[in-house]
């Protein structure tokens, strides 16, 4: 039984001791982006060089940067329909054998990661902490199991303070890493609308869900849904028939 089966067999308590990962290794994003052979938007240069010197701590297998990737995000304060959405439409693309991606906060990236693992898949973890720091600390075990035998990502060094305001910043990253973004469920305050916008930026395909996009509640999806290259969601083939 590995550490993923473990805390959640019978749905337990997750133990909040954190054990960082022994080894880590700093690149530029340029040269992960490279790993994957992912380009940024003509038009977006100037990122590309903003963020050319900037290291990356990555701890696990930079292997699966080479191959597909989708992220799943959301809210935190997720509904239980959008974890079992989250949980789905990350299983579907474990099962095809995309890498899902998301960033290891409560709600819906917990339900990404979850799912993928259930699956036999793999998943990346791109955090809004310095590797050594789990947040959210019930989150402890999965983050190991995620650096043991998947990746691990941030963009912070060692020991830095972090704050609310730097997870526009990961967005960013774990857009730029992925081929795709999908929006399981998010308001219009929402700071999952973070990557939304980079993946418009960046030119990276942006899903969004057809929950969420058919909301009368939501204002957010009809903007972004005149952009090129967002799409709603209706099912994993979908994300797999245009980044395959």
């Amino acid at each position: 039984m590995n550490v993923y089966q473990s805390f959640t067999k019978g749905a337990p308590m997750r133990r909040s001791r954190y054990t960082p990962p022994s080894e880590i290794e700093t690149h530029k994003l340029s040269d992960l982006l490279k790993i994957g052979d992912r380009s940024i938007a003509s038009a977006q240069g100037s990122f590309l060089e903003a963020l050319n010197d900037q290291e990356i701590y990555c701890a696990g297998n930079l292997g699966l940067l080479g191959k597909k990737s989708a992220a799943v995000i959301g809210s935190r304060n997720v509904s239980p329909e959008g974890v079992q959405r989250a949980r789905q439409i990350a299983r579907h693309l474990a099962a095809a054998g995309i890498v899902v991606t998301s960033g290891l906060a409560k709600g819906v990236d917990t339900a990404a990661h979850e799912g993928a693992l259930a699956n036999g898949g793999s998943t990346i973890a791109v955090i809004g902490t310095p590797l050594a720091k789990a947040y959210p600390a019930e989150n402890s075990a999965l983050q190991e199991e995620i650096y043991s035998q998947h990746l691990l990502i941030s963009q912070f060094a060692p020991g830095a303070r972090t704050f609310p305001s730097d997870f526009p910043k990961r967005n960013r990253v774990m857009a730029a890493l992925s081929d795709a973004s999908i929006i399981v469920e998010a308001s219009d305050t929402s700071g999952t609308l973070h990557q939304a916008a980079e993946c418009v930026r960046l030119g990276r395909w942006l899903f969004i869900m057809k929950s969420v996009a058919e909301n009368p509640d939501l204002e957010w999806p009809a903007k972004f849904l005149r952009q090129e290259r967002v799409a709603v969601l209706t099912s994993a083939e979908d994300v797999i028939e245009r980044i395959k």
